[in-house]
């Protein structure tokens, strides 16, 4: 990465598009302090990143990935990570609201993890994300790996978890329709820059000649 000069609007969905290897995985992973810039700054709130101790930054900057991963153990157990690394525990009735949040029952509570679908692996990786109660989420190409149905399912979780609870949301996906209709606003990264931003309607008529070669050909 080179040069990044942007922000994010509180509040908004904001998706990140561009070819592989362009840096936006890269991008997430300095957002959240898991890589530290070689020069320049990150503010959160107005606040440098490096002023944050790591727990309070994990508490504020959610992160949920493609492959979903979970520990060993039952879907309560995954959800209630999160509080077992802070010395707490959550109750069933807390746990099972989380799942109801991601439109799961409370049934899914004691199903092995490594039983569940793509899709509820999702579901539940958003939802141990959520107990942490975080401002902004970061998506790493959350739907890459589902089928059509479930991907819709999850864009509209995350469009309902923005409007309910005003998370500030950046989403990573590959796929431009997407970026499209479910951000409000969009970054096209190119070569470890960011070659466009705007309302996610630039993806419709892009000003530069690259971002216009990389639409047309996605």
């Amino acid at each position: 990465m080179k040069n990044i000069t942007g922000s994010f609007p509180e509040g908004k969905i904001t998706t990140i598009t561009g070819p592989s290897g362009a840096g936006k995985s890269t991008l997430l992973k300095l957002c959240n302090g898991l890589l530290s810039p070689t020069s320049g700054d990150i503010f959160i709130y107005g606040r440098s990143i490096q002023e944050f101790e790591p727990v309070e930054l994990r508490k504020m900057i959610g992160i949920a990935l493609q492959h979903a991963p979970m520990i060993p153990g039952t879907v309560y157990d995954n959800i209630n990570l999160p509080m077992k690394l802070a010395g707490k525990k959550l109750s069933e009735d807390e746990a099972a609201a989380y799942l109801e949040n991601v439109g799961l029952d409370r049934s899914f509570l004691h199903h092995d993890s490594k039983d569940l679908s793509g899709g509820q692996r999702q579901k539940v990786s958003i939802a141990r994300t959520l107990v942490n109660r975080p401002k902004i989420l970061l998506l790493d190409e959350i739907t890459a790996s589902l089928d059509q149905q479930s991907s819709k399912e999850i864009e509209e979780l995350i469009v309902t978890i923005n409007e309910k609870y005003n998370v500030t949301i950046i989403w990573i996906t590959h796929h431009l329709n997407q970026a499209k209709t479910i951000g409000h606003y969009t970054w096209v990264i190119m070569d470890g820059q960011v070659a466009e931003t705007g309302e996610s309607s630039l993806l419709e008529n892009p000003k530069t000649e690259k971002v216009k070669q990389f639409v047309k050909g996605g």
